[in-house]
């Protein structure tokens, strides 16, 4: 489980530009605007101290691992219920995390 994170860190910048327009999608619409909606409450965390570096890391990691799970989702042109059901179940993991870790008490200096 680490060690995906790390990758996905690792991966994040070059996944970030292509992630949003790959979440965009008619099948799902819900997914694109949830995304974005959790990369403003990062970004929220950032400016109010709340996430550390490294916590802001591994937040963003996590959502270009959404991101690039539902462009290999979407390869073969749709979103079939289990991988929309999965997708949803990331995405609310993901939304725990980011409460979690803006509400842990520990602050960026």
């Amino acid at each position: 489980m680490k060690r995906a994170l790390m990758v996905c860190g690792v991966l994040f910048g070059a996944t970030l530009l292509g992630a949003g327009s790959a979440l965009a999608s008619t099948q799902a619409p819900g997914l694109h605007t949830r995304h974005q909606r959790q990369e403003r409450r990062i970004a929220q965390g950032i400016r109010s101290g709340q996430l550390t570096v490294r916590e802001t890391r591994r937040l963003r990691g996590e959502q270009a691992c959404i991101g690039r799970a539902a462009r290999r989702m979407r390869a073969d042109g749709r979103l079939s219920r289990q991988e929309r059901f999965r997708l949803h179940r990331m995405q609310n993991r993901s939304s725990r995390d980011i409460y979690r870790l803006k509400h842990n008490r520990r602050t960026r200096i």
